[in-house]
């Protein structure tokens, strides 16, 4: 292991507002925290957000920065990563901001009955082969729904065409109220203070003349939560972290037969 990531995951261990929890702590049961972020975190009443797959943290800062009256966590695994943001609140002294490193699967563990009021999903991995590792595919929407309030909402912020048609396609045919449904971000007109904030992986796909999608929707009620069964093509480039993927047509919900 690299030096400086050691020296950066020693460095987020010191961090008040850096959590990692052990895995014999959130397996097939509730952090500490559940149900208790205010309380005992953040020591105020305000509404919380997450951001899932955070990668360096820069909406979560941005977000806690424009924002002091609700409270912010970024999600993500990859810990040096992470650190970059831990590193801005540390040295900005922002109360109001958090991570937490886990991996999303175990979200469930970490959060209570409607203890959140907006995701946001920032660039996620399209994830094109795996569709239950997708972070807005109905696998993950129904972790979500156990602690997301009836009114909150979920923002997916993506570069990927092929994410943005699977997660449309998925809110229209399991009934679930889409607020904003954007195709080209910028160019469009729409983008303000908030969702110009911008990541590490969103400047790099602007550089290239990518045009960003944006949805904002809600999952009140998942009684018709239904994955998509259409042709989607993949998209036919890849950044660090992600696999190479060919452009290519499949049957999604053909494919996932079995899984």
């Amino acid at each position: 292991m690299a030096k400086n990531k050691l020296q950066k995951f020693a460095e987020n261990a010191k961090f008040k507002h850096f959590i990692e929890a052990e895995f014999d702590e959130i397996f097939n049961r509730d952090y500490k925290l559940k149900g208790n972020w205010n309380r005992d975190f953040f020591k105020n009443h305000n509404p919380i957000v997450l951001e899932l797959g955070c990668g360096k943290g820069e909406y979560t800062v941005g977000l806690a920065e424009l924002f002091p009256n609700k409270n912010f966590i970024g999600i993500d695994i990859k810990g040096a990563r992470m650190h970059k943001g831990a590193l801005l609140v540390e040295e900005r002294k922002i109360q109001n901001a958090a991570f937490l490193r886990t991996r999303i699967e175990f979200i469930e563990s970490f959060f209570g009955k409607n203890e959140i009021s907006e995701i946001w999903l920032t660039f996620p991995d399209p994830q094109m082969k795996k569709p239950t590792k997708r972070l807005s595919s109905g696998f993950f929407i129904k972790r979500y729904h156990q602690f997301l309030k009836a009114d909150g909402v979920i923002h997916l912020k993506t570069d990927s065409t092929f994410l943005y048609t699977y997660t449309r396609e998925l809110i229209k045919i399991s009934q679930l109220p889409c607020i904003v449904d954007q195709t080209d971000l910028y160019n469009n007109g729409y983008a303000d203070e908030i969702l110009s904030l911008k990541t590490y992986y969103e400047n790099q796909w602007l550089t290239k003349g990518i045009p960003i999608k944006y949805l904002k929707f809600m999952a009140p009620d998942i009684s018709y939560l239904t994955e998509p069964n259409i042709e989607i093509e993949f998209d036919n480039y890849h950044s660090k972290g992600r696999g190479g993927y060919k452009n290519r047509n499949f049957k999604d919900g053909e494919r996932t037969k079995g899984r």
